[in-house]
């Protein structure tokens, strides 16, 4: 199954739930298998990932319908298994191992409480790669949409972030003399 991971990590940073994100993806999959003689197109994997996005949004839909609302959480987060065990060969100390996943938790929870459409967007950008034009295609926006939302969802990441680690996380240009 191409493009596998590509689809079950924006279901689940669209759902924040990995059981109904694997669901989402075998729906997407299903759904582009049966449309796939109707595609035009060199690159499937924006028209894969735009299959997914609707599945993700009509789920959501149904789950406000139904006030079946599921909130991201650090239980949510600590329930999917991800450690910090993605670290450099050079085997930091433990102390290091501790901040570097300390800082990766408050990353993702101000991820996850980004509205959804600048989550998704850095989810495809930063985290699939996806190209602004591929993004536009799978998202239904005009590319000048997609850099805009790119630009907030960060600025916005940048300043949950900086809260949380009560620090700025950037650095002005040039030094004082």
């Amino acid at each position: 199954m191409p493009h596998r991971t590509a689809a079950f990590n924006l279901a689940y940073w669209m759902l924040g739930n990995r059981e109904e994100a694997e669901d989402i993806v075998q729906e997407a999959y299903l759904r582009g298998f049966r449309a796939f003689a109707g595609f035009k197109g060199e690159d499937i994997r924006p028209w894969l990932l735009m299959i997914v996005r609707n599945a993700a949004l009509t789920a959501l839909d149904s789950r406000r319908r139904t006030n079946n609302v599921i909130l991201l959480s650090e239980d949510v987060w600590a329930s999917t298994g991800n450690n910090a065990e993605d670290v450099p060969a050079t085997t930091p100390t433990p102390e290091a191992q501790v901040i570097a996943e300390s800082e990766r938790q408050q990353l993702i929870s101000a991820l996850a409480e980004l509205p959804l459409k600048y989550r998704e967007v850095i989810v495809l950008r930063e985290m699939e790669g996806l190209s602004y034009l591929e993004i536009a295609q799978t998202t239904g926006t005009a590319i000048g949409t997609v850099m805009s939302r790119l630009s907030r969802g960060r600025a916005e990441l940048r300043r949950a972030l900086e809260v949380s680690l009560h620090r700025p996380l950037h650095r002005p240009l040039h030094r004082p003399a």
